[in-house]
């Protein structure tokens, strides 16, 4: 999507500073050193107990594509420092021009349930490329987590019944609305109206008419009818322009006259009003006509709180359409995904880990050279330990929590564990096809069956056991006190 959206080279996607780091590390003589970054997230968004991953798709397309060209290079050569002399060396931008990737990169798949302080991407090589990474990896992967743990939140509110995505028109610009729809589906929406985003994904498209239609006519029963003849097999009837009840008497009408025509009567869309009375009563119509497999599509607004409302309330409403509150992640715009520095050395030296100490607990980073197992047991998932990939987990295993040393998880050995992170590239070079977006979805809607209901709880979760491996964390602990100067 990325290259038949934009121009071929987005080596551009990036902040300046990754460029003027870049160039102090090779004018250092430290580009060819190795280093080890991984992207994560902090905290659950929307005040939950999961998180959905997402952008992987993205990511494998955008590394497998990076080059710096030509245009590029000449618009770098074009920038100057506040002394009005070339911001970049000439030497450094033929380096650019040059730049072959060579990372080794895993990641978790699209689709995973993770959690807070969790990689969910390992990048691995030359310091240089690790860092020309962080800016365009943060972006594709931290809207569509965002957008995609959304929707798994609305799809489990509506309890099974489809939820289309409807978002377009409010979403954030052209990318915006494709990246959303493409990550709503992987958590969980059965489609979307958004006509681009379901050629270049695949995704399944849904739409009918709107209250434009109805007002173009003398009368909403010509209007239906009208609608009716132009398109017979996609008859969802909008009935709210007016008069929601007489609209949906006006819908049963035209369906009668669909039927005879050797048609059916997809269902009607309630878009304002008490939608929980509204549909009941629109339920009873449809049914007492014959029509009752005619479903109730409802929009307004919609987002998970407002359709566990509904619920509670007997609504009677069959297909949910969501839109801005779910192409715009309403309520909290940023996952806050973050990528740090873990280890570093010379090439084929020994590893360095490192960390990066804050006034706040939260933002201490985590050393080494991080893998993600999962513990399963019969019921599901256990627990999740962050270790380090140069540690034997064949054993028994403690986990500790970063945020309060104090609560930890002893898990027996032999316990069933699956790690989580898997390779991508290797050398610059694909090894790797990941999931389709079928598969991702899938796999969303199977990692949800694994944690326990208070785990997927919309408010007030339970809080799923994850935590760095015990020596992992006696690690970290050690360096901490390092960098401060105490002795251990």
């Amino acid at each position: 999507m990325l290259n038949a959206l934009y121009r071929p080279s987005l080596a551009l996607l990036t902040d300046l500073y990754q460029l003027t780091m870049a160039q102090g590390y090779w004018k250092d003589s430290r580009a060819g050193m190795e280093a080890c970054f991984h992207l994560f997230f902090r905290k659950n968004p929307f005040k939950g107990g999961f998180t959905i991953s997402c952008g992987l798709g993205s990511v494998v397309e955008y590394v497998e594509n990076f080059r710096f060209a030509p245009e590029d290079v000449e618009y770098l050569g074009s920038l100057c420092g506040n002394d009005g002399a070339a911001l970049f060396a000439p030497g450094f931008l033929e380096y650019l021009a040059k730049l072959e990737m060579a990372l080794d990169v895993e990641a978790i798949p699209e689709g995973t349930v993770v959690f807070p302080h969790e990689p969910l991407v390992r990048v691995t090589g030359p310091l240089v490329q690790c860092q020309l990474m962080e800016t365009p990896l943060l972006n594709l992967v931290n809207f569509q987590t965002l957008i995609a743990t959304k929707a798994a939140r609305v799809c489990m509110a509506a309890r099974g019944e489809p939820v289309l995505e409807f978002g377009l028109r409010r979403a954030q610009g052209i990318d915006g609305s494709l990246s959303a729809s493409r990550a709503a589906y992987i958590g969980g929406c059965a489609g979307t109206s958004n006509v681009l985003a379901g050629r270049f994904f695949g995704i399944p498209v849904k739409g009918t008419h709107a209250h434009s239609w109805v007002m173009c006519f003398d009368e909403e029963l010509e209007a239906f009818k009208a609608y009716a003849r132009a398109m017979p097999n996609n008859c969802v009837f909008l009935v709210d322009t007016y008069d929601t009840v007489q609209g949906v008497k006006n819908a049963i009408e035209v369906g009668n006259w669909l039927r005879g025509e050797g048609h059916e009567m997809v269902g009607v869309r309630l878009d304002s009003g008490d939608l929980a009375w509204l549909s009941i009563e629109a339920r009873r119509l449809l049914d007492e006509a014959g029509f009752e497999k005619a479903a109730i599509v409802a929009s307004n607004d919609l987002d998970e709180s407002i359709i566990t409302s509904l619920k509670d309330q007997g609504a009677r409403i069959g297909v949910w359409g969501v839109g801005t509150k779910l192409a715009t992640a309403y309520d909290q715009p940023a996952l806050g995904g973050v990528y740090k520095l873990s280890a570093i050395r010379e090439a084929g030296g020994a590893w360095q880990y490192k960390v990066k100490l804050s006034e706040q607990v939260v933002k201490v980073s985590n050393p080494g050279r991080l893998q993600v197992r999962r513990y399963l047991d019969e019921r599901g998932a256990v627990a999740d330990a962050i270790y380090d990939q140069g540690t034997d987990m064949s054993g028994s295993c403690t986990i500790v929590d970063p945020m309060d040393p104090t609560r930890r998880k002893d898990v027996s050995a032999g316990a069933k564990g699956e790690d989580l992170l898997i390779p991508l590239f290797r050398g610059g070079k694909r090894v790797h096809d990941p999931a389709s977006i079928s598969e991702a979805r899938q796999r969303s809607a199977a990692q949800l069956e694994l944690f326990h209901s208070g785990v997927k709880r919309l408010t007030n979760p339970h809080k799923y056991p994850v935590g760095l491996e015990k020596t992992l964390f006696e690690l970290k602990q050690q360096l901490i006190l390092s960098a401060r100067g105490i002795d251990s």
